[in-house]
C-alpha cells in the first residue's frame, strides 16, 4: 500500500483521535487504550512500510500524546496490560529481528572462541571463572558430584539471588549500549566467553553432556534473556548513532523506551530461569527425559514468543488494507 492511500484511509479515524485526545477529562480509560492499541498498530505499520516519512512522524507523535494521557491516569486497566504482552511488546521484537539475530551471532561466536581458548590452554577458566570456583569444581567432580554447587545453597536464597543477578546482567547490557553498538557487544562477548570456556572445562572431563542435560535446565532462558537484553542495548546504541530523520536526541529517547519495553519482556523469563535453577537443576540426578523436557519446553516458549509470534504479528500488521 502507498503511503498516500494510507493516510487518506486512516485520515478521518486519526482526526478523531486528535478530538479525543482535547476533551482528555471526559476521556473513559478504556477508550484510551483502544485508542492507544489501534494508533500503536498504525504506527507499526508506518515505521515499516514508511520509514522517515511525514506519517510516521505524525502517528508517533500522536501515539506519545495517548500514551501520556493514559499514564497520567492512576488507574492501570487490565486490558491494557493484555494488550501490552500480546500486541504491543511483541510488535516492538518483531521489528528489532535483526537486532536480536546480531546479538545471537556475537555471543555464539563468543561462545566458541571460549570453548577454543579453553581447548587450547587449560588454564584458561581460571583467568575466566577464577580459582576458586574451578578448584571447587574440581574438587566436586572427583567425588562424583560435579554439578553439586546447585544444590549447596538454601533454594529462596538462590532463587532471589539469581534472579537479581540475571536482571542486574541484562540490565547491563543494556545500558552499556550507550556506548553505542560496541559497549553491548562488549557484555555479550565476555559472558559468552565465560560460557564457552565452562562447557569446554566439563568436556575435558568427559562431562560435556552431563553440564549440558544440567545448567541448560535453567541456561536456556538464562542465555536467552541476555541474547535479547543485548538486541535492547544494540537498539538503545543505533538509535544514537543512526538517528535518520530524527534529531539524534528524538531518535535516543525513542530508541530508549523501545530497549526498556524489551527489557521489561523479560520479566517472566528472569522469574523462570531463577525457579528453575533454584528449585530444579539441584536435582542433578533427574531422569534425562525430563531434563530434556524441561529444555524443550523453554527453547519452545522463547522462540514462538520472541521471534515467531512476533514475526506474525507484523505480518499480519503488513498485510492490513
Amino acid at each position: 500500500m502507498r503511503e498516500v492511500t494510507f493516510a487518506k484511509q486512516n485520515e478521518e479515524r486519526w482526526k478523531t483521535f486528535e478530538q479525543v485526545l482535547k476533551q482528555r477529562k471526559a476521556v473513559n480509560p478504556d477508550r484510551l487504550a483502544e485508542l492507544y492499541t489501534e494508533l500503536s498498530d498504525d504506527l507499526a505499520y508506518a515505521q515499516s512500510q514508511f520509514p522517515g516519512s511525514s506519517t510516521e512522524r505524525y502517528l508517533n507523535r500522536l501515539t506519545v500524546e495517548v500514551h501520556d494521557t493514559i499514564h497520567q491516569t492512576r488507574k492501570e486497566q487490565s486490558g491494557r496490560i493484555v494488550s501490552f504482552w500480546l500486541r504491543e511488546l511483541p510488535l516492538i521484537y518483531g521489528r528489532r529481528q535483526k537486532e536480536l539475530f546480531y546479538s545471537m551471532v556475537v555471543f555464539i561466536l563468543a561462545m566458541s572462541i571460549g570453548f577454543v581458548s579453553q581447548s587450547g590452554d587449560r588454564e584458561f577458566a581460571r583467568a575466566i571463572l577464577g580459582d576458586s570456583y574451578v578448584n571447587m569444581t574440581i574438587t566436586n567432580i572427583e567425588t562424583g558430584d560435579p554439578l553439586a554447587v546447585y544444590g549447596s545453597h538454601r533454594q529462596m536464597d538462590m532463587f532471589l539471588g539469581i534472579t537479581l543477578n540475571n536482571i542486574r546482567v541484562s540490565f547491563i547490557a543494556f545500558v552499556f549500549g550507550i556506548l553505542t553498538a560496541v559497549g553491548t557487544g562488549f557484555i555479550l562477548f565476555k559472558n559468552g566467553i565465560m560460557i564457552g570456556s565452562f562447557l569446554e572445562f566439563f568436556n575435558q572431563y568427559n562431562l560435556l553432556g552431563e553440564s549440558l542435560r544440567v545448567v541448560f535446565i535453567h541456561g536456556t532462558l538464562e542465555l536467552s534473556a541476555i541474547i535479547i537484553a543485548g538486541a535492547a542495548g544494540f537498539v538503545l546504541g543505533n538509535s544514537f548513532l543512526f538517528p535518520g530523520t530524527y534529531t539524534r536526541l528524538d531518535s535516543f529517547i525513542s530508541g530508549s523506551r523501545e530497549g526498556v519495553k524489551m527489557i521489561v519482556g523479560l520479566i517472566p523469563v528472569f522469574i523462570a530461569a531463577g525457579f528453575l535453577e533454584s528449585f530444579v537443576t539441584r536435582y542433578t540426578g533427574m531422569p534425562i527425559l525430563l531434563s530434556l523436557a524441561i529444555i524443550g519446553s523453554s527453547l519452545l516458549f522463547v522462540v514462538w514468543y520472541y521471534i515467531v509470534y512476533p514475526r506474525q504479528q507484523i505480518k499480519k500488521l503488513s498485510t492490513k488494507s
